[in-house]
Parts: C-alpha cells; sequence; structure tokens
C-alpha cells in the first residue's frame, strides 16, 4: 500500500467518532457509488482524505454476473439501478482488491450481502480477518430459502441476519435498513438487541420506469432501487425515526438518500445522523465532497457551533404536531 500526499484535510470542527472509529469527516461514500473505493481517485481533485469513510461495493460468497441489461435509468431527480449485486467474490476483494487500497487515507467498510444466513456469515467471517475497519450487512438481498422475501423488510429475519454476523466478528456492524418496511423502528429497535453497532438509514426506495414506445420497464429486471434527491424528505422522515430508537443506546446512524449538497448535509445531521451518506450526488458533482465540508464549517460558524457534534440529533420538533409520537 503507497501513502499518498492529502489533496485536502478537513477541519478538526468535523473529525469525530463512529463505532469507535476516527473519522476526518462525517461524510461516507456509499457502497455501489465508488466501486471498490478507488474508482473516483482517478479524478483530478478528488481524494478519499475528504471524507471519514468508503462503503466498498455489495461483496458476496462467490462472483456475481448481476443482471441483465438495462440496470440503470435516470428518473426525474433520480436514478433507478438494479445492479444486481455485480462483484468479484469475497476472496478477490479480501486477497487483491484491499492490498492495493491506502488505509492512511480513509475508513474503509465493507458491504456484505447473501442470499442465506450462510452465506452472510461467511463473507462477514472472511472480512473479520482482513484489515477492513467495519462491515455494513446489506439486508436488503432476496432470502432464497424463504421465496425470495427480502431479509431487511422482515424486522425478525433482520435481527436473525444481525445475530449471526455478530457471532463471527469484532468488528463494528453497521445494519443497513430498507425503507421498504411497515416500521423501521421496530426493526431497528430488535437489530439494536441482535448486536448492531450503527445503522445506515435507508437504502433505495424501490420503483419502475416504463418505456411508452416498448410498452415495458426500462429495467429488465422491471423494478430498482430509486435513489437521488427524489427519495431525501422519506430518507429525512426514517433517520428521524431511527433515531430516536437509537439515541437511549448512543447508536450512531450513516443518514444516507439523496444528498448533494451541504445544505442536504446538515439536514440529515440535525435530523440525527452522526455521519451522512454520498451515493447518487457523486454523479452529479464528483469534486463535491469538499464543497459540502466546507459548506458544513461555514453553517457551523454561522450558528455560533464549535464542533458538528453540536448539531447532531438537534431538530426541534414542533410539540403540537398530530403525527408526533
Amino acid at each position: 500500500m503507497t501513502t499518498k500526499k492529502p489533496l485536502y484535510k478537513t477541519s478538526n470542527k468535523l473529525e469525530l467518532e463512529f463505532c469507535g472509529l476516527k473519522l476526518n469527516s462525517p461524510l461516507v461514500l456509499l457502497s455501489g457509488c465508488v466501486g471498490f473505493g478507488e474508482e473516483y481517485t482517478r479524478i483530478e481533485g478528488f481524494s478519499n482524505t475528504d471524507v471519514g469513510a468508503v462503503c466498498l461495493k455489495g461483496t458476496t460468497g462467490e462472483p456475481r454476473f448481476g443482471n441483465a441489461p438495462h440496470r440503470i435509468t435516470e428518473t426525474p431527480e433520480g436514478m433507478l439501478n438494479a445492479i444486481g449485486l455485480q462483484n468479484p467474490g469475497v476472496d478477490y476483494v479480501v486477497n487483491d482488491i484491499l492490498p492495493k487500497l491506502d488505509f492512511t487515507e480513509t475508513r474503509f467498510i465493507a458491504n456484505v450481502s447473501g442470499s442465506t444466513i450462510e452465506e452472510y456469515i461467511e463473507v462477514t467471517q472472511k472480512f473479520d480477518n482482513s484489515p477492513i475497519d467495519a462491515i455494513e450487512i446489506n439486508i436488503s438481498c432476496p432470502n432464497v430459502k424463504k421465496g425470495g422475501v427480502a431479509f431487511g423488510n422482515d424486522p425478525d429475519m433482520s435481527a436473525r441476519v444481525v445475530a449471526a454476523c455478530r457471532s463471527v466478528t469484532q468488528k463494528p456492524i453497521i445494519t443497513k435498513l430498507s425503507p421498504n418496511q411497515t416500521d423501521i423502528k421496530h426493526n431497528a429497535k430488535l437489530c439494536i438487541e441482535a448486536g448492531s453497532d450503527a445503522f445506515a438509514v435507508i437504502n433505495t426506495v424501490m420503483g419502475m420506469a416504463i418505456d411508452i414506445h416498448k410498452k415495458r420497464p426500462i429495467i429488465h429486471n422491471n423494478q430498482g432501487g430509486l435513489s437521488g434527491p427524489a427519495i431525501k424528505p422519506i430518507a429525512l422522515l426514517k433517520v428521524h425515526e431511527v433515531y430516536k430508537v437509537c439515541k437511549p443506546h448512543n447508536i450512531p446512524i450513516i443518514g444516507q438518500g439523496g444528498v448533494v449538497n451541504e445544505t442536504d448535509a446538515i439536514e440529515f445531521l440535525l435530523a440525527g445522523a452522526t455521519t451522512v451518506g454520498l451515493g447518487t450526488g457523486l454523479f452529479y458533482d464528483p469534486l463535491c465532497c469538499r464543497k459540502i465540508n466546507d459548506g458544513i464549517i461555514e453553517y457551523l460558524a454561522q450558528n455560533n457551533h464549535q464542533h458538528v457534534n453540536e448539531i447532531i440529533g438537534s431538530l426541534k420538533i414542533h410539540s403540537d404536531a398530530t403525527n408526533c409520537d
């Protein structure tokens, strides 16, 4: 692993702790949007030192080719994707990719995916024996043994996956919660009891785009995950709901869904996120990380805050609203 000269250094006002890990910034690059941590480093002016952590692409036990094309399409204020977890398999990631990453630049988080609980265990165990800093569990994959029901939409199954992964690793576990479920708060509660150290909120929202000339869905998989600014209002609500469950346990959250600028990031922090995920926003502007960091620092100064920790969860809810619990 080679050490590169940092191109940018965030302010100590942005340095924070997440699951015992010291992060350079509250920004986290999201799984599936930055490959295995090296894609954006080819862009002049980009550096992984600009962010607190990078989530690697979803990884399974065996290599996967993913879904047939089309797998991505733009939508108003967003993007649909159904990649299908294309990846080279956990052995290749651990043995060939991780040794090439520069762990002096930022933190690297593995993303574990699977079709069965046994596969989650296998992949988690192999990452446990690697230099990876933390493990994100993607519980939005089909549960083959349960007829295609997504793990993440069933709170009991979610907790079972977390407990299984917890039994084979001492690294921090971040559970990625799906918005496509009845009660995300109940799911979070069960996952905390099962051993989750943190949450990523939210995963993509399921959607469809249609070609009116062919009279077919544009995505070959018929449906895909919607990301981008269109889902931000949903994501903010879900982050705040999960924050109310997490706060008594000091469980941190990666808030994500539609962040493209500093205002978006600050909204997530106010709603209760400890860190803020960037995914589709990087497609709009690959160099947005520095701008967002600088924007957060300016907001702190304007509001007489000394550190980003001071605004996390500081949202003032209207107490007379009829839908508050």
